[in-house]
C-alpha cells in the first residue's frame, strides 16, 4: 500500500492510493498517519478497509501532498553509508554507522519549497531511502528482527548546509537541522510492496541535470543492520524516521562544488517509492 497525507500544512487528511490509481480518504478510519496509528495496527485496518471497498474515493487534484508521516518523534540519520559517497568527500569508510540526529520539525512535504538559510553558501542535496518505524525497537537481538519493526519506506531529501555542518561545529546537527531541510514522501510504501530494500535505485537531478544515480545494494550497513544497531543505543518508536545515507554525486564532492541557489529545482526518485520535487528559495 501507499499511504499519503493531503492538504495544507497542519490540516492534512490521511489517504491511501489504491492499486487502480484511485485515492481513498482515511478520514473515517483515523485522524492522521502518525506514531499512534502505526503502533495500533493502523496499516492492517487500512488494508482490510481497502479490500472491503468501504473507503470513499477523493479527488487529489490541486491538493498539496504533505509528508506521509505526521510529527515524527525523531529523525535519525546515517552518514557516509555508501562507500562512493565517503570517497568523494574524502572521508574514511566507517567501521561503524555514523549516527546523527536531525530536528524532526525539518520534515516537510515532498513538493514544498526548501529554504536556503540566511548566510548559506553551501546548501547541498542528498537523496536517501527513509525507513519509518512501525513497532518499538529496543535492544533487538538480531538484525533479522528488524523487519517486524518497519512500517514502510519513503524518499527523503537530507538537505545539508556544508559550511554549517563541517566548518562551524564539531557536530553535524546545525548544518542538517535548518527549517524545511527534510522533504519526505510522497508516499509511505509498505514493505510488502517495496520488496527487497537493498535492491532499489536512487536518482536525483538538479535543474534537469543528473547528479546522483546509485543503488541501495551499495549501502555499507543495510536497513536491517541499521535498525538493529540503533536499537542498542536508542529506543526507536512508531513514527520515527531513519535516513539511511546517500550515494555519490552531492555538490560537496563534485568539481566546482555546484551548491544550490534560489530558483534551483531538485527532483528525486527511488524505485517503487515515487518522485519528489522541490524548488529552493532564500529564507
Amino acid at each position: 500500500m501507499k499511504l499519503l497525507r493531503l492538504g495544507d500544512p497542519g490540516t492534512e487528511t490521511p489517504a491511501v492510493l489504491g492499486d487502480n490509481g484511485v485515492t481513498f480518504t482515511l478520514a473515517g478510519l483515523t485522524d492522521d498517519i502518525d506514531g499512534s496509528f502505526l503502533a495500533s495496527g493502523g496499516i492492517d485496518r487500512v488494508r482490510a478497509a481497502l479490500a472491503g471497498g468501504s473507503l470513499p474515493a477523493v479527488d487529489p487534484t490541486g491538493l498539496r501532498v504533505g509528508a506521509p508521516v505526521a510529527r515524527p518523534g525523531k529523525v535519525v540519520c546515517i552518514g557516509l553509508n555508501y562507500r562512493d559517497h565517503a570517497e568523494e568527500t574524502g572521508a574514511a569508510v566507517p567501521e561503524r554507522p555514523v549516527v546523527f540526529m536531525k530536528d524532526p520539525s525539518t520534515v516537510v512535504g515532498p513538493f514544498d519549497s526548501v529554504l536556503i538559510p540566511r548566510g548559506s553558501a553551501k546548501t547541498d542535496w542528498e537523496v536517501e531511502l527513509a525507513v519509518v518505524i512501525g513497532r518499538e525497537a529496543r535492544y533487538l537481538a538480531d538484525p533479522a528482527d528488524a523487519a517486524e519493526c518497519v512500517a514502510g519506506y519513503a524518499i527523503s531529501n537530507d538537505v545539508s548546509e556544508r559550511e554549517f555542518q563541517l566548518e562551524f561545529s564539531a557536530q553535524w546537527d546545525i548544518g542538517k537541522s535548518c527549517e524545511t531541510f527534510n522533504p519526505l514522501g510522497p508516499w509511505l510504501v509498505t514493505p510488502d510492496e517495496v520488496g527487497d530494500p537493498q535492491d532499489l535505485g536512487l536518482r536525483l537531478t538538479v535543474n534537469g541535470e543528473p547528479r546522483q544515480d546509485g543503488g541501495t545494494k551499495n549501502m555499507i550497513f543495510d536497513v536491517g543492520y541499521l535498525v538493529w544497531y540503533l536499537s542498542q543505543y536508542l529506543v526507536l518508536r512508531p513514527g520515527d524516521v531513519i535516513n539511511t545515507g546517500t550515494p555519490a554525486g552531492v555538490a560537496l564532492g563534485l568539481p566546482g562544488n555546484p551548491y544550490l541557489r534560489a530558483g534551483d529545482t531538485v527532483e528525486l526518485s527511488i524505485d517503487g517509492l515515487g518522485t519528489q520535487r522541490q524548488t529552493f528559495r532564500n529564507a
